[in-house]
């Protein structure tokens, strides 16, 4: 088939290599000022693990090109856009309904709102297919290409018989060993979404809330994780606590369901989760102020992990970001390292002599008087204890994610501190 994806975002670019790599003709579509970028200078193929390399590689096959002709032809059209280019999106849902009279299939991708895609489909003449068909994007950033590739579940919201099956047999390369696939209304397709969304990040919200009380009340988080999630009806899904979630798209959701809430009059829960994550950032921060009496003074600290999550290169609104700016306000000597966002760390901080970017893991703890564990990368689970306790002034280890072995660390002679441990 031949295709044309709209959109610049990291769900365009995955779209464009997955389909591609299947056998389409892809069309990606931007603005020129993206077009015009070398690829190695996106930031959305940059940090996603194997982006950078598929779209080469089917730019080189012929299957994937770039183009700024808004007139190419295409069989299905993919929408990928930012979730504010909803004008951008009715103005190429109205180019195309005019250029294509007849069975004109066109996939939503984005994250507008619920009802969004009902707007889009009255500018089209449904009774002649021209129809828009609602996917929700499950992309998870680290996973992108796997989770688009090799779905475990897929939901598509229409209502229309030609588009459904058009659909299906687009995405059919990709369901091979699909879990559910659901069929509803493209509404309840945007709702669903948000509220999946939505219910990830309250028990992400309600495990650090826990986790928190736990710490005054000298129980130990990770046994009552346990006692949770051995019941069926809680599970251990999304049960870890730490120092905040970030990430753009799965914050991006969060706040437009959020508002979706108010624009009703109601109060949401999400609302609370999203300041209290806030809060939770400047967990680590605390903890340190506080063994310190309120006096970092001549401190160096190491910190390791950066990206928002492990798998990504991603500082989005990442808990670093605001744990480094609390340690640099304080005026602290503060040392990184990260295996994959120091790049996007240093762009973000362009101007910081008090900040020094390690590529040596152990490099970011000499000399210091604490270490904090802010993202859980691999590779920082299971450290050389010896090591660490020979690199650093003062053994302090406030561990943000609770990877770190709490006794071995104190046999060692460390003083440790986790959430909620």
């Amino acid at each position: 088939m031949k295709i044309k994806v709209y959109g610049v975002s990291l769900t365009a670019w995955v779209a464009a290599a997955c389909l591609a790599r299947a056998g389409n003709d892809v069309l990606i579509e931007g603005p020129d000022s993206q077009l015009e970028k070398p690829l190695e200078d996106i930031s959305a193929l940059r940090d996603e693990p194997g982006l950078l390399d598929q779209i080469e590689l089917q730019l080189k096959a012929g299957r994937l090109q770039r183009t700024r002709d808004k007139g190419a032809y295409a069989e299905i059209h993919w929408l990928a856009l930012e979730h504010n280019e909803f004008d951008a999106a009715r103005q190429i849902i109205r180019s195309l309904g005019k250029a294509n009279p007849d069975n004109l299939l066109i996939v939503n991708q984005c994250n507008f709102g619920v009802g969004a895609t009902d707007q889009l489909q009255d500018e089209l003449n449904q009774d002649t297919n021209q129809v828009v068909v609602y996917i929700p994007n499950n992309l998870q950033e680290g996973k992108a290409l796997e989770g688009f590739s090799q779905a475990k579940r897929v939901i598509i919201g229409s209502d229309n018989n030609w588009a459904i099956t058009m659909t299906r047999s687009l995405i059919r390369p990709f369901i091979q060993n699909i879990e559910h696939l659901q069929l509803m209304t493209s509404r309840e397709a945007e709702f669903t979404k948000f509220a999946i969304t939505g219910m990830l990040a309250i028990r992400l919200g309600y495990i650090n809330e826990l986790a928190n009380l736990a710490d005054q009340m000298d129980v130990d988080i990770d046994t009552i994780r346990e006692g949770m999630g051995a019941d069926p009806r809680i599970g251990r899904h999304y049960l870890a606590p730490g120092c905040g979630f970030g990430g753009q798209n799965f914050n991006q959701y969060i706040a437009r369901f959020s508002e979706i809430f108010e624009n009703k009059g109601k109060d949401s829960l999400l609302k609370t989760v999203i300041s209290e994550n806030e809060i939770q950032k400047e967990l680590l921060f605390k903890k340190l102020w506080q063994h310190y009496r309120c006096n970092l003074t001549g401190k160096t600290i190491g910190i390791w992990g950066a990206s928002f999550k492990p798998g990504t290169a991603s500082v989005d609104n990442a808990p670093s970001l605001k744990l480094i700016d609390a340690l640099l306000a304080q005026g602290v000597q503060v040392r990184v390292h990260d295996p994959e966002a120091l790049g996007n760390l240093k762009k973000h901080y362009r101007n910081a002599p008090l900040l020094s970017f390690c590529d040596d893991a152990y490099d970011a703890i000499k000399d210091t008087d604490a270490l904090l564990l802010v993202t859980e990368w691999p590779e920082y689970w299971s450290p050389d204890y010896r090591k660490l306790l020979e690199a650093m002034q003062t053994p302090l280890v406030i561990d943000g994610r609770n990877i770190f072995d709490r006794e071995a660390l104190e046999l060692y002679g460390f003083t440790y501190m986790g959430v909620g441990r």
